[in-house]
């Protein structure tokens, strides 16, 4: 679905389905230099179980226009904003890596709207490093390729995907070339830069999953375990044998972590 929010065109993944105000709603957030194709499996799954599920491309991002956002901040207000255009009511939140942090910032910001919060290759703080930042703002290659080595366990970045002929690697680096210059900086500055986590995290009153994945090297796990001590029901579900990147990685692994995160007494 495409809309005209905040003076741009705005994707909005929805599977091909309407929304409608009488069912339950799911989002999904995609991270740093991505777009709405990471969530399309888990798209389908929920608005096939009786959803409105959306995976929005943030603004800037593959389909959407308008000029890239600046923080974390940013991205959550424009988020909230959508939803108002959309009609949607309370929802169900999840977000990786960048997602994190924007799903975690607009939970907290967004006055009880969001109903369960799943939080994807996630940590906070979320400091880039300095070789990574300045190939980004320079819109070099390598970035690119650092978001790809680093972003994957070791087995990803020889194949690794489920179909035959199909490298998840590969499929990374498309994705991330796909985008906009600028966008892959602005996002990962937003991260580097956001240090609003504990804020956030001390105001929420919705219940919280978190998806990790056991050998990620950007959002390394006891990171992400340490800073869950602020939520002492949290759930954490840790993906063996996985990088960052767990919905290519490890698809059915991330699909049942999120149907349990997610999903309404009666549906799915």
């Amino acid at each position: 679905m495409e809309i005209h929010y905040q003076d741009a065109p705005t994707f909005v993944q929805t599977a091909g389905y309407a929304i409608d105000p009488a069912k339950p709603s799911v989002c999904f957030v995609h991270g740093a230099g991505m777009d709405h194709a990471v969530w399309t499996l888990f798209v389908r799954w929920f608005v096939r179980n009786g959803y409105n599920a959306l995976a929005p491309d943030l603004r800037g991002h593959g389909r959407s226009g308008g000029e890239v956002l600046g923080s974390i901040a940013d991205h959550a207000h424009w988020l909230h904003g959508l939803f108002d255009a959309l009609g949607l009511g309370e929802v169900g939140l999840a977000g990786h890596s960048m997602g994190s942090l924007v799903a975690l910032q607009a939970a907290a910001t967004g006055a009880g709207r969001v109903r369960k919060l799943a939080l994807l290759g996630f940590g906070a703080p979320m400091l880039v490093g300095a070789p990574l930042l300045e190939a980004a703002a320079a819109n070099d290659p390598a970035a690119v390729d650092m978001m790809t080595i680093w972003g994957h366990d070791f087995g990803a970045q020889i194949g690794g995907h489920q179909l035959p002929g199909l490298s998840i690697s590969t499929i990374t680096k498309r994705r991330l070339e796909a985008a906009r210059p600028g966008v892959l900086f602005a996002d990962l500055n937003a991260c580097h830069t956001y240090t609003g986590g504990p804020a956030a995290a001390a105001s929420l009153a919705c219940p919280v999953s978190l998806i990790l994945g056991e050998r990620d090297r950007m959002t390394p796990v006891r990171g992400a375990r340490e800073f869950a001590k602020c939520w002492p029901r949290a759930s954490i579900e840790v993906i063996s044998a996985c990088g960052h990147g767990m919905m290519e990685e490890k698809p059915e692994q991330t699909h049942r972590a999120l149907v349990t995160a997610l999903t309404v007494e009666g549906h799915g």
